[in-house]
């Protein structure tokens, strides 16, 4: 039986030792285009900017990055790389519902089945955003050490996937209303002075979906820590992520506050990637875990969170 490879995108927001730590075998690099116009391949260890410099300069809005999704042909030398090795193919990739990288990998896919009629390719939407699809990418490489082939190791992440929350807030969600994510409407209310807006993920959509504001920092942590006590589960067997955009020492008390109260395995705190935070910009502060399976349309976490709220 062929082994698989895993392979996901420049939006899993992994540094490169974090990639050898975690098994990551193949790794397709997207591209931004900074604001005088031109063209960078995003650095997951940030040798080419830091991210102080690099949110640092959208802070008045007037200096703004655009992200580029990877061509087919980029994605094929990816995929081709790891079927000379003869390995079946785990791909997984950022939400449909922010990029087309998933749909470009799936025709690259079909293709090189055809060129490589022994081995087997899997594309997952993950449906999420930065290190929750890292956190994917640790799963499967944990169900490929238990011996899983790459189709029970597909069909298992996909169902991972759809547990893996998001618990945090935006300082203002104007970014994420210029790339698309959020209507103007739901923008607006991360302009609003004092409101934290705090999202999870929705499943159907692949995007974010604000189901609750906190008014104050203060409020918003209370809200967050809360928010995860109910949704998520064993802590004590997860690796988490607390994600951030220019906000390290708001990310560092989030992550002390969860490391007190829910004793996690580990905690890695990291800012957005290059590719993400493009769209994103700077003000974000969120954790991601595993826990109860998203409901539809975030009924019940909407619920959950407006208890809290009160």
């Amino acid at each position: 039986m062929a082994s698989f490879s895993i392979i996901s995108d420049s939006s899993c927001d992994l540094s490169s030792e974090q990639q050898k730590r975690f098994g990551l075998d193949g790794w397709i690099g997207s591209n931004v285009i900074f604001p005088d116009g031109h063209l960078e391949k995003v650095d997951s260890d940030w040798n080419n900017i830091t991210p102080e410099d690099y949110y640092g300069s959208m802070v008045d809005k007037k200096l703004l990055y655009k992200s580029a999704t990877p061509g087919p042909e980029q994605i094929k030398e990816v995929f081709r790389t790891e079927l000379e090795k003869g390995n079946d193919i785990l791909c997984i990739v950022l939400s449909s519902g922010m990029s087309s990288i998933y749909n470009y990998s799936c025709v690259v896919a079909r293709e090189m089945e055809k060129e490589y009629p022994d081995r087997i390719i899997r594309v997952i939407d993950s449906k999420r955003y930065s290190t929750a699809i890292a956190m994917a990418c640790i799963y499967a490489n944990e169900l490929r050490q238990q011996g899983k082939d790459v189709r029970e190791a597909a069909e298992l992440t996909e169902a991972y996937l759809e547990r893996i929350h998001q618990s945090g807030w935006m300082d203002d969600l104007f970014y994420l209303a210029r790339a698309g994510r959020l209507s103007k409407g739901t923008a607006f209310m991360g302009t609003m002075i004092g409101v934290k807006p705090i999202a999870d993920f929705n499943q159907k959509t692949g995007m974010f979906q604000v189901i609750g504001k906190a008014r104050g920092v203060s409020r918003a942590y209370r809200a967050v820590v809360d928010y995860i006590r109910a949704t998520i589960e064993q802590p004590e067997q997860q690796i988490l992520f607390v994600s951030h955009s220019l906000r390290k020492e708001l990310a560092e008390r989030l992550a002390g506050m969860i490391r007190d109260e829910l004793h996690p395995k580990e905690l890695i705190i990291g800012s957005v990637g290059q590719s993400c935070g493009a769209n994103i910009g700077p003000g974000l502060v969120a954790a991601f875990y595993y826990g109860k399976p998203l409901s539809d349309q975030l009924k019940e976490e909407t619920a959950i969170l407006q208890n809290i709220l009160k």
